[in-house]
């Protein structure tokens, strides 16, 4: 779709004020938190309740009904295999500001901070999933803080339990650990009213730069300014990942020593419009899925699909249907490698976009796969429809034990309750976010480029599961085959059996934690 000069006229005038309204915020003469006694309105959802502001009102006077809880910290002790953990929890907020001092936002975050270890040299990683419009208790709860919710086999349901039990592979044994929640996800909300401030975080720069404002404002809250500082984004966070480290080398003087991306997305123009590299980047996975049905699949066994999917296939794509030749062969090709019946494959030209092949792979079962991890299967609420009309087995089944499990850490372990509902992916977020419309979609690999050229000490971990739709993994590794040789040679590609959370598998998070302990540790 084109659009006219007025119109992009507008968007990019739109963005530019986005993005001065919030880099304004990110000074250090910041206004510090006035405390106060007064919590949400009882029923309270992402900061928006409470009373209508009166004329003879300041905008700091109306924003205290809004406002968190003081921080709490408390001292634990977790038990894990061969050692235990003493650590400080810490659940609180950090408020962000205007140009003008007038507040904005809180901030929620987590952090967990080892005891008995020298601040000057003990690493910090702080930590952010995506959406736009998630939590960040996917990666604390699956994968890097000290409790964890099993998230697959018999937990992978609604009623699941949400009781936590202590992470094994956490990653506190060697780096503090930050998690922090975008505005309006999990308690984090509005303070400010108004269709202003939501724009001004609702926008790929808005939102990076009040990550990296709350990242350093961290720092100086917690005296960690001197500390070896890490990133780890998932999702979403792929393009957030680069272009907070960024931010921080240039507008915050934060140096960080490593960023982890895990089942990142990098690029959305290859997942838009009629690009043709979205059927290269997903085909690997999709024979993942038919192989994994069969026995257990790792990477190594994909190098044939590898090789077909960036040659032959792709050759055959280009040739378009007009070519009769080229299209029957890459159908039947298609229908070879993931067990799809032939005339189905026909019909739409070996051109399966992801909701196409998650009904059509299972379809005689009347079962669909899973986005998040396709290897997971469930029932088509309407199989005989000729329209789509079904969710994600295997993530819609995820929200309610996890953000149960949120709630009940932050209450009862950490002594931390707001007001309000815990959103642990909050789909309005996505639907008011401003990609930036236009004639250049979101990317980060300019930024992974220019953090990479800036910093020859910084190192990047790219960590993805085979059967994820999601954020295929093949789509990443092409991406990433397009950078200099100054940059790969620190830039380091791993994939795992599992979906976009692939860490729900024991063995893929006791890789993933060997790998990213690595990476602190060189």
């Amino acid at each position: 779709m084109t659009m006219s000069l007025p119109a992009l006229r507008r968007t990019i005038l739109a963005l530019a004020v986005s993005a001065v309204a919030l880099a304004g915020a990110a000074r250090a003469d910041d206004p510090p938190q006035p405390r106060s006694e007064a919590t949400a309105p009882a029923g309270q959802k992402g900061g928006r309740g409470g009373t209508a502001q009166s004329a003879s009102q300041s905008p700091s006077s109306t924003a205290e009904p809004h406002r968190l809880p003081s921080d709490s910290t408390t001292k634990q002790t977790l038990d894990l295999p061969g050692r235990p953990l003493n650590f400080a929890a810490t659940a609180g907020s950090i408020r962000v500001f205007d140009g003008k001092g007038e507040p904005l936002a809180d901030i929620a975050y987590t952090s967990y901070e080892l005891d008995g270890a020298d601040r000057a040299t003990r690493p910090v990683t702080f930590l952010f999933n995506g959406g736009p419009g998630a939590s960040s208790a996917w990666l604390q709860f699956g994968a890097a803080g000290p409790w964890r919710l099993p998230l697959d086999g018999e937990a992978l349901s609604p009623s699941a339990s949400p009781e936590v039990k202590p992470n094994a592979e956490t990653w506190l044994d060697f780096t503090d650990l930050v998690f922090i929640d975008p505005v309006s996800t999990g308690y984090s909300r509005f303070v400010a009213t108004g269709e202003d401030a939501r724009k001004s975080f609702y926008s790929v720069d808005g939102d990076v730069n009040s990550i990296a404002l709350v990242i350093r404002r961290w720092l100086e809250k917690h005296d960690r300014l001197v500390s070896p500082k890490y990133v780890a984004g998932e999702s979403y966070g792929g393009i957030r990942g680069p272009k907070v480290v960024r931010q921080l080398q240039l507008q915050h003087g934060v140096g960080v020593r490593g960023l982890i991306l895990v089942s990142p997305l990098l690029d959305f123009r290859e997942f838009t419009g009629t690009s043709l590299l979205q059927y290269v980047a997903t085909l690997p996975s999709y024979v993942a899925v038919a192989r994994e049905a069969k026995g257990s699949v790792k990477r190594a066994d994909l190098a044939d699909v590898e090789a077909y999917a960036s040659g032959e296939f792709l050759a055959d794509l280009v040739k378009g249907e007009a070519d009769k030749e080229a299209t029957n062969r890459l159908a039947d090709k298609i229908a070879e490698l993931t067990g799809i019946d032939q005339a189905v494959s026909r019909r739409l030209a070996g051109r399966f976009d992801v909701g196409e092949f998650r009904r059509e792979f299972d379809r005689k079962n009347g079962r669909v796969t899973g986005r998040y991890d396709a290897s997971v299967r469930g029932f088509d609420p309407y199989p005989d429809s000729s329209s789509s009309r079904f969710g994600d087995p295997s993530g819609d089944a995820l929200q309610a034990p996890l953000t149960s499990a949120a709630v009940d850490v932050l209450s009862r372990k950490l002594n931390w309750r707001p007001e309000g509902s815990y959103e642990v992916l909050n789909g309005s977020v996505e639907g008011h976010w401003d990609f930036g419309r236009g004639i250049n979609p979101p990317q980060s690999v300019s930024e992974l480029r220019q953090i990479l050229a800036t910093d020859a000490k910084l190192n990047v971990l790219v960590a993805h599961g085979l059967f994820d739709l999601a954020t295929p993994y093949f789509g990443s590794k092409r991406v990433l085959d397009q950078l200099p040789a100054f940059a790969t040679q620190r830039v380091k590609f791993v994939v795992y059996p599992g979906g976009h959370m692939f860490y729900s598998r024991d063995g893929s998070r006791q890789a993933l934690r060997g790998e990213v302990e690595a990476l602190i540790r060189e």
